[in-house]
């Protein structure tokens, strides 16, 4: 049995819709107290040391994701050894779903159907931050430190606060471990300064007192189907499309990707080094997509625009303003591209 690409939406990072939202920031909240605006070179400095966190220390506990009246756990455990990062993220409520990490490579188990779906990591993935460089990230947003310190998870956090200049994208406080620079708690905040989600570490255990046991998956999935996301670079350019990228965005990738039974979509990520755009295309199927909703509408934090382009059904999605995306998909053109001229025969 093949996956979906609505399996696949569920099954992407703690998905491109649950997932995405772990590259986000935050602190706990309480009075206003003093902040202090990071210079340029400062403030890269500080988030280059937050995702090397994520990266290299060994740590597990339990984080909860919060938007809403929604609140989902998961544990997470993540050592490195002499083969790099290895890390274990278990999802606690609803579907059981449980993801096995090697450095790049990720096993996504679905208990319910005895499938493993092998794909690969993103960088922003919480505790980590970045999907690109913190250097494009000050060009588009001014970062702020305070001086008081929060406490998570039984230890002290220092909270940075990323301020967006302008309206193509939404705001995040941080809150970063004082003796070591993870981040703890994260909060992604819409126009308004409200908050829209976020993350946080309710127990977390360091360096020695992590289990390497808890690495070792609960499930017997050595068994189980293994379905590969087949994944092949691709031009959309070359294949007619005319896509525009928000202010500061940039290409982070293109891929084609093979869901089973010659499923296939392309996949067009974009960042602009904290928030991250995902635009899938899709051979329109009459019966498939005229379900799914047409236009603006949102998954907790993140938002959707669906649209039909010719014969091909684009989806954008991301943790940005719909306005972003809504501009996106109606400035996106597809012209097919024309096809070669006759060879001459030769005289």
């Amino acid at each position: 049995m093949s996956l979906s690409f609505a399996t696949l939406l569920g099954c992407l990072g703690s998905g491109l819709v649950q997932a995405q939202t772990q590259a986000q920031a935050a602190a706990q909240g309480g009075a206003t107290t003093a902040r202090t605006p990071l210079a340029a070179e400062e403030a890269q400095a500080l988030l280059s040391r937050i995702q090397e966190a994520a990266r290299k220390l060994d740590y597990s506990g339990i984080f909860t994701y919060q938007q809403g009246e929604l609140i989902q756990s998961s544990r997470l455990v993540h050592m490195v050894d002499g083969s790099g990062e290895r890390e274990r993220l278990e999802v606690l409520d609803g579907q059981p779903r449980e993801y096995l990490r090697h450095n790049d490579d990720v096993q996504c188990l679905v208990p319910e159907r005895k499938t493993v779906l092998v794909q690969q990591r993103r960088a922003d993935r919480f505790p980590g931050l970045l999907l690109g460089s913190p250097a494009a990230v000050t060009r588009f947003y001014q970062v702020y430190s305070e001086t008081a310190p929060r406490r998570v998870a039984g230890r002290e956090c220092r909270m940075i606060t990323i301020e967006p200049l302008d309206k193509a994208r939404y705001g995040y406080r941080l809150c970063a471990d004082e003796q070591n620079d993870l981040l703890l708690k994260a909060q992604t905040l819409s126009g308004a300064n409200s908050v829209v989600e976020q993350v946080t570490f309710t127990t977390l255990r360091l360096g020695k007192d992590v289990d390497g046991k808890m690495l070792e998956s609960r499930w017997p999935y050595k068994e189980w189907k293994v379905q590969q996301s087949t994944l092949q670079p691709i031009d959309l350019a070359a294949q007619g499309w005319r896509i525009p990228l928000p202010a500061g965005f940039v290409q982070v990738s293109q891929v084609g990707r093979v869901l089973g039974h010659n499923e296939s979509v392309s996949q067009l990520v974009l960042s602009d080094g904290l928030a991250a755009i995902s635009v899938f295309i899709e051979p329109f199927d009459k019966k498939r997509n005229s379900r799914q909703p047409h236009g603006a509408y949102r998954r907790g934090a993140v938002s959707v625009y669906g649209t039909r382009i010719a014969d091909f059904w684009l989806t954008a999605l991301g943790e940005v303003p719909s306005a972003t995306l809504e501009h996106l998909a109606k400035s996106t053109e597809y012209v097919p591209p024309s096809a070669p001229p006759p060879a001459l025969a030769p005289k």
